[in-house]
Parts: structure tokens; sequence; C-alpha cells
């Protein structure tokens, strides 16, 4: 974290976004000595050390950022044998690749379950125009964050989260009213079998897909991902809905994206990211899909492109009337 001074809100258990953490490391400049925030559960330190994952502070954060905006994303390592001599650690650094690695298994629930808890009220918004409509959907979990099913649980969903591996066919045999492809981790071309997961569902059903669901699809319509020189990463990147000339605020976390000039007739590009123009959003109005790189939920992060929700409501409302 590039932040200077991290762990001074110490941490709270109904913030957490994951069915635990699977952090592999934390790196920062300086560990707050005390927290201070009425919601606080435990220090940063503690909750690191309760789950077994590595942290260390008082590194130069801002000069890693600037070695990485000069050469991109890098392989780094963290260890605690002091042993080890600085070519040991760089040769473990060069014998690890990111590329081609599914970490999508490692992250995904291993059995289904239906999911219930929506957005509370003291946090809630968008709450208005809601029509009361109740759509089930499967959820494909890749390492989907809670507030996805919570943001969806809002709009009146009835959710089924599914693992990564659950076969098409058994989703189809659900006969849901749609299905969301979530976000998760690293590189997209690593995980084949979700490609076909995707490609076997499209046509068949109203689909939306976010961050890494939104590259499945690309990939599943015959369009290319590539890896990016240091991705996009926070809370404050520009985006333009093409459709409606809005820009939007928005949170993001990846490191891949889709290749808009690889993307077969009849797929729109919905939405530019204004940074760099890559690809931000897709649409193929005729098979029923929807996608955005970015999280619409907003957590943490603005709340601008929360009605992606009620898009994906309205998608699967007139693909029933039209059946």
């Amino acid at each position: 974290m590039t932040n200077p001074h991290i762990g001074n809100t110490g941490v709270n258990f109904d913030d957490e976004e994951s069915m635990q953490c699977f952090l592999g490391g934390l790196v920062i400049r300086s560990l707050s000595i005390s927290t201070s925030n009425w919601r606080c559960a435990e220090t940063l330190g503690d909750y690191l050390a309760e789950r077994n994952i590595m942290g260390i502070y008082d590194v130069d954060t801002r000069a890693i950022t600037r070695r990485l905006r000069q050469d991109g994303s890098l392989i780094g390592v963290l260890s605690t044998e002091e042993s080890k001599t600085d070519e040991e650690l760089l040769e473990l650094s060069c014998s690890w690749d990111i590329i081609g690695v599914d970490l999508i298994s490692g992250v995904s629930c291993k059995t289904p379950y239906e999911w219930t808890d929506n957005t509370k009220s003291q946090w809630d918004f968008n709450a208005n125009g809601r029509d009361g409509n109740t759509f089930h959907v499967v959820a494909y979990d890749f390492g989907i964050k809670h507030n996805i099913l919570r943001r969806l649980a809002s709009y009146g969903c009835k959710i089924t989260v599914v693992p990564s591996t659950w076969p098409a066919s058994e989703t189809l045999k659900i006969k849901p009213n749609g299905v969301l492809f979530s976000n998760g981790p690293r590189d997209p071309s690593a995980v084949p079998y979700a490609v076909e997961t995707v490609k076997e569902i499209l046509g068949k059903l109203p689909v939306f897909g976010i961050c890494m669901g939104h590259q499945l699809l690309g990939q599943a319509l015959g369009g290319k991902t590539f890896k990016m020189k240091f991705g996009h990463h926070g809370g404050n990147h520009l985006v333009r809905n093409l459709w409606s000339g809005h820009v939007e605020i928005s949170a993001q976390n990846h490191n891949y994206a889709v290749d808009p000039a690889s993307l077969p007739e009849g797929v729109e590009v919905t939405h530019v990211n204004l940074n760099d123009g890559s690809c931000a959003g897709l649409a193929y109005p005729a098979q029923n899909i929807m996608s955005l790189q970015y999280h619409p939920e907003a957590s943490p992060g603005p709340h601008d492109s929360d009605n992606a929700f009620q898009e994906f409501i309205e998608l699967m409302k007139r693909a029933e009337e039209n059946t």
C-alpha cells in the first residue's frame, strides 16, 4: 500500500468481502501503533497474525511505486528466513510467473449455497424505483465479493452461488432467470474451463459479467485478453458510459483487459476507461449479455455504477417477457 500510514482505523469484520482473507502478504510504509475507530474489532497486525499472513513495514513503498510505474508489474518475495542471500531471493522471484496460473480455484466456494443477506438499511442507496419482482440468479464464484451478492439481493434477486467449476448443464437445469459471472484474480486465459462454461450459457440466459467475468465473456465471445503494464487499482478511475454519455467514478482492481478490436460484429463496447482508453464494459443485446470491467457494487468506493444491477434486472425482465 502506498499510503504512508496504515492501520490507524483497525479492522472490523462487517466489512469483509469474502469468506476468508486470501491475502498473500502486505507491504506498507508505516504501521500505526494505535487504532481510532468506533467500528474497530482488532488491530491490523493481530488480524494478519491470526491468519498466518506475512506483513512487512518500514518499506519505502513510494520508491516501489515509481519502479512499478516505469517497469510494470513485477514479482516480489517476502521471507522470514534471514539466512537467504539476495541472490537466492532473486532466484525465487524469477522462478514464479503469474501468467497461466489458475488462482480462481483456490478462492472459489466448494459447494453451492443460497445467499440471502441484502444491504443493511443504514448503508442502502438507490432503494427507490425497485418494482419488487423476484428473479433467480445463479452467481459463479470466481472469488466473488459479498457486496455484489448483497446488491443483487437488495434489488430483489434470489441468489444461488455455485463454484467456479460448476457445469453449465447443471445451471441450465435450475432454469434461473439470469447468470452472473463474478470478479476473480489474475489471468482469464489460465481458466479455459471457465471460458467453456460461459460459452455453453451464452444465448440461453441473460448474463452479467463483472471484472474477471467481463474478461471471460470477452474470450467466450471470440475476443482476446491481454496483460496490462500495471493494471487498474483503486477507487477513483474515470469511466465514460458510451450509451448514456455520463462519466462514472469507479473502483477497479484488475491486471488484464479485453481487446475490443478482437471482438466479433454485434458486440458493443459500452464503457471506456478515460485514463487509457481501455475497454471497461461490453454488451451483446442479441444474446442478452452485459459486462463491466470494474466494480459496480462499490464496496469500498463510489456509487455511480450501482444502476448496473438495475440494468441486469431489466435485461432479465425483457428476456422473460420475450419467452
